[in-house]
């Protein structure tokens, strides 16, 4: 599988099933490089540095993770699900762009010239500012 502009993900599919794209809740591997989208499919070869793009407190591939699982609101019983049937290849899609841009940025950023500001401890900052 080709995730967004050129990074080559492992695609393993299920010997023996029929396609199916369609996400229920997925989840990563401990080492954060496979990615068990469905009971079908399994995705392979995530690059380490895809993390240190991040959102908050988590990357963004984890918040795509997150975000885009089938659930069901206990209160209205309303179920949210991210599957699009007209465009079955949607969420997968979406996880390649996600990679392809948390690389991307991180590369930009890291190329930037130090601007020559003081680089202080977040906390020591956020303890004078108390």
């Amino acid at each position: 599988m080709e995730a967004g502009a050129g990074i080559p993900l492992e695609r393993r599919e299920k010997p023996g099933e029929k396609l199916n794209l369609r996400v229920e809740k997925m989840r990563l591997s401990k080492d954060k490089q496979t990615l068990v989208y469905n009971d079908f499919l399994t995705l392979s070869g995530i690059p380490k540095e895809t993390y240190d793009y991040r959102l908050g407190n988590r990357s963004a591939l984890e918040w795509v993770i997150d975000q885009y699982q089938v659930s069901t609101d206990k209160r209205s019983g309303i179920t949210n699900d991210p599957n699009r049937e007209d465009d079955k290849e949607y969420i997968l899609r979406l996880i390649g762009q996600v990679i392809t841009v948390s690389l991307e940025t991180v590369r930009i950023v890291n190329a930037l010239p130090d601007l020559g500001l003081p680089h202080e401890n977040i906390a020591e900052v956020s303890d004078a500012i108390q």
